[in-house]
């Protein structure tokens, strides 16, 4: 009936709202009738100690208390009383792993907090104060001890041989921690890590890193770095390493400056040795078997007490450790005078002054040159040709009249950039005017006569050859005489 009736009349929204909404209340009315007032979380450290507070709050003062205990359950499911106060009976303390460590701070039921010492790492869990009351029946309120511990960290260089396969070269721990913690590696050396945990029977937990490489000898000496990090460090635990690789030794002979004379003395050989562990022996020989008697040897060092013939040989180191041998081997020369060696850098000075003081000389001659020869190129010659003189008449008048002085004769004024050229003596007779009586030139020096007969003959010697010798003209005029060019000297 009620299902039919229900099925016929639905809830309406507002209803449903009114049944969350009472819901709500309920909840926060449970909530504010929670009476036992403890810490929800705390955290402690083994060795140490730690208060579990507990407060009974009754607002209106109609609870009666009978009883409180404290609860402990370090696991689900187990639970073990380990401290009970009764108002009439006092105190008690049933679990033996507690018995002397637990104490009551005060004894009243209303602030039954209790204190425990020397704490483990086992010790930690929920603990519950639980209240017997009258008459709501039991109140309670649960604590969790959270237990803590600082890990112990270590790290450490493991020492190897020089290989071609990976090996594990440091190792780093933090061991006992709780929480586990982080362990990361700062390392330039291209190697990597791998990292292990174990969980330890009170809770705690070890952390292990391994850090690899393939050795060689040159990662010897080199450094990385541990990193620990965990929840009670107030900053990362650091520690640098030192890789140890052992190896075989190298060697190599120095002091010889190809200067071993006649004559010389202590003259020095080192073996230097790259090895480790360290040498444990270094052996001297030579070529032929034996040391020359001028010869003393101390540890990896040889003296030539006397160079001589006898000390122009091939000098043999050999170098041992627990890994192996090596040697190495250097021939020396004698020869009969010392040499003068000039320092590197005073060569370097005297041959800088002396390509200096060349360059300097040649920059001198140089413009010597170049001042002479601009000062010859200014007096040559002029690079145009001079104009013709001016012509006063015909050769053929020249030659009727009689042989006169030079007389002085009005020309007309010269134009502006006009040149004026006036001979020195009478004007010269070509040999088209006498060619019996030679090349008057009038008194002008013989250069310019040769000069003026060596054209004309070229010239109309060949204009002869072409007319088949006929004479010529009488009729030449004056403007059409040769006249050699004017030449400076």
């Amino acid at each position: 009936m009620a299902r039919d009736y229900a099925a016929r009349c639905p809830a309406s929204p507002l209803a449903n709202a009114w049944l969350v909404a009472a819901a709500i209340i309920l909840a926060a009315q449970g909530v504010a009738a929670q009476k036992v007032r403890v810490e929800e979380e705390v955290e402690a450290y083994p060795t140490e100690s730690v208060d579990l507070r507990c407060q009974f709050i009754d607002g209106g003062g109609l609870t009666k208390l009978t009883q409180v205990s404290w609860i402990w359950e370090p696991v689900d499911g187990q639970r073990d009383n380990i401290a009970v106060f009764h108002p009439v009976y006092g105190q008690s303390f049933p679990n033996l792993s507690f018995k002397d460590r637990v104490v009551f701070l005060q004894n009243n039921l209303e602030n039954p907090s209790i204190r425990i010492s020397n704490l483990t790492m086992s010790d930690a869990g929920r603990y519950t104060c639980e209240y017997a009351t009258y008459p709501t029946g039991n109140e309670q309120g649960t604590t969790t001890l959270i237990m803590l511990a600082k890990p112990k960290n270590s790290a450490s260089a493991v020492t190897v041989q020089a290989g071609t396969k990976s090996m594990v070269v440091a190792r780093c721990e933090a061991a006992d921690g709780k929480p586990a913690a982080t362990i990361k590696w700062l390392a330039s050396v291209g190697g990597n890590h791998s990292t292990s945990t174990t969980n330890g029977p009170d809770g705690t937990v070890t952390v292990r890193s391994e850090y690899r490489l393939v050795p060689t000898a040159t990662d010897n000496g080199r450094e990385v770095t541990c990193l620990v990090e965990q929840r009670t460090q107030e900053r990362p635990w650091v520690h640098v390493l030192k890789l140890s690789v052992e190896y075989p030794p190298s060697v190599s002979i120095e002091g010889y400056d190809s200067n071993w004379y006649v004559g010389r003395s202590d003259a020095v050989l080192l073996c230097l040795a790259n090895a480790n562990p360290a040498p444990t022996t270094i052996t001297w020989t030579s070529a032929s078997g034996s040391l020359p008697e001028t010869v003393v040897v101390e540890d990896n060092k040889l003296t030539v007490r006397k160079v001589d013939d006898a000390v122009n040989t091939t000098f043999i180191c050999e170098v041992k450790n627990k890994h192996g041998a090596s040697r190495h081997q250097l021939t020396t020369f004698v020869i009969e005078e010392e040499r003068k060696f000039i320092q590197g850098s005073s060569t370097g000075v005297i041959i800088g002054s002396v390509l200096g003081a060349l360059i300097f000389v040649g920059l001198i001659i140089g413009l010597i040159f170049l001042f002479l020869k601009l000062q010859r190129d200014g007096e040559g010659p002029p690079k145009h040709k001079p104009p013709p003189p001016v012509k006063a008449g015909s050769s053929t008048e020249m030659l009727n009249k009689p042989s006169e002085p030079p007389t002085a004769t009005e020309t007309a004024p010269l134009s502006p950039g006009e040149v004026y050229y006036e001979p020195t003596g009478a004007e010269p007779v070509t040999n088209l005017d006498d060619e019996s009586t030679g090349a008057l030139n009038g008194g002008a020096p013989p250069v310019l006569e040769n000069s003026a007969k060596e054209a004309a003959d070229g010239h109309y010697g060949n204009d002869l050859e072409s007319s088949n010798h006929e004479p010529p003209a009488a009729n030449i005029t004056r403007g059409e005489s040769f006249v050699s060019p004017a030449m400076y000297v």
